[in-house]
């Protein structure tokens, strides 16, 4: 793990702590966060623009944002903890992350940086895992970190703590649900940290964050995201780990599936993974023969987010404008390209109004684009 990291350019101090608060606040995800930077050119300057956007989008309420107290604190308990803040385009990011349509703006990170450097396989099963599904598992993660290869896990119990064991000495980085000091499961504890020493911890919620069931996905996403390719040990026909493999398998990543008796629900998720056109894997080598072409590939990292000037220099949209964006949506995803094209407004334009709806808690965003309009509940 001695890989220089590419070249980049490190934030401010000041410019950190504004990230970290507009990331921080509420109904600001990461595309919602690119488009701010985008228009307003600055953290902090979209922090100042927020209550006007909400308002416009239909908020009824104040924006909740993150004071400058309250960014430096949890600064500063990173720092106490070992931790620290990472900011794409700066470079210590994590690369694969880049790749991501909508990357997390600021990732908080503990341990070995050199380890994201590394090309890495994710590992995913289920919690309630069979012996030789955990015994399969160990054995893959250590013959992948064997060939120089990160192995990529949730920190679950079963086959996620099975694939994190077998690379702990090779190289191993687990993707946490909540904050860095709330690690989960509990009787994973001294394994996430035995991975801080040895590996990397990483994640996208802030210190103290207790996790719950809507975070696994947003976790299952990073974990996805940081592999060239994801193997599915066993799963059940729903569980998170065939999320994680939708996910991967739109994001252009290879999956692969474990097979497993049609008589046991474990292997019921991976099985049908097969049947989709999954690349079966009995053995290291059926990944590595996929993987190892991709493994030397160099990807060029875009940048951070896009110059802001075209953006700011279109004049505002009018109320005309917003109903004619809005008139576009419904409860059903749309690309944004289509509504740009129906409404011939100036794709700026179309942009602030999704933003302001986002900000508003009135929009959601789908992969690839996509958006519909969230309906209050009747």
């Amino acid at each position: 793990m001695n890989a220089a990291p590419p070249a980049g350019i490190r934030l401010t101090e000041r410019q950190r702590l504004h990230w970290l608060r507009l990331i921080r606040t509420e109904n600001v995800g990461p595309a919602a966060f690119r488009d701010l930077i985008n228009r307003f050119g600055s953290a902090e300057a979209a922090i100042a623009a927020l209550p006007e956007l909400a308002a416009r989008g239909g908020s009824l309420r104040s924006v909740r944002i993150p004071s400058l107290a309250e960014a430096e604190t949890e600064l500063e308990t990173a720092g106490r903890s070992g931790a620290r803040f990472v900011a794409v385009g700066e470079p210590d990011y994590p690369p694969m992350l880049r790749q991501m349509d909508t990357p997390p703006p600021l990732v908080a990170i503990k341990g070995n940086g050199a380890v994201f450097q590394l090309p890495a396989i994710s590992i995913v099963g289920s919690r309630n895992a069979s012996l030789v599904g955990i015994k399969l598992a160990r054995s893959l993660a250590s013959e992948l970190g064997r060939e120089g290869y990160a192995v990529v896990s949730g920190l679950a119990r079963g086959i996620d703590a099975a694939a994190h064991t077998g690379s702990i000495d090779t190289g191993t980085i687990a993707v946490l649900a909540g904050g860095l000091d709330r690690p989960y499961p509990p009787e994973n504890v001294a394994l996430c940290a035995e991975i801080a020493e040895r590996g990397a911890i990483v994640s996208e919620k802030p210190f103290g964050w207790e996790p719950r069931a809507r975070d696994f996905p947003r976790r299952n996403r990073l974990v996805a995201a940081l592999g060239l390719g994801l193997v599915v040990v066993e799963a059940a026909t729903r569980s998170g780990s065939l999320i994680s493999a939708r996910l991967a398998n739109e994001m252009g990543r290879i999956v692969f599936a474990v097979p497993g008796s049609p008589l046991d629900p474990r292997s019921a998720g991976t099985n049908g993974l097969l049947k989709e056109g999954a690349t079966i894997v009995t053995e290291a080598a059926d990944i590595l023969n996929v993987i190892a072409p991709l493994a030397g590939v160099e990807y060029a990292a875009p940048p951070a987010f896009d110059e802001p000037s075209d953006l700011s220099a279109t004049p505002p949209p009018s109320d005309d404008d917003r109903g004619r964006v809005i008139e576009a949506l419904g409860p059903s995803p749309v690309a944004v390209d289509e509504i740009i094209h129906h409404t011939g407004l100036h794709p700026a334009q179309v942009f602030l109004v999704l933003l302001e709806l986002d900000l508003a808690g009135r929009l959601e965003r789908h992969p690839g684009g996509m958006v519909s309009l969230v309906f209050p509940d009747t």
